[in-house]
């Protein structure tokens, strides 16, 4: 993630791309998700997250 929260909403999704980017491929359709970690998903999506309120933030600072 970006030190410094860019307002420019291409450096955003780049920087939101590559948070999920690093989420494991899960087939929608398959109940098998054994090998899946939760919790690293839960940190990625956390991440992915807070760099859209950071975004937000800074919008509204001005």
């Amino acid at each position: 993630m970006n030190g410094d929260m860019s307002t420019d909403p291409e450096q955003i999704r780049a920087d939101v791309d590559a948070v999920l980017a690093q989420l494991p491929s899960v087939d929608p359709d398959s109940v098998d998700v054994a090998g899946v970690d939760i919790d690293a998903v839960g940190r990625q999506l956390e991440e992915a997250h807070q760099i859209l309120v950071n975004a937000l933030e800074s919008v509204e600072k001005g």
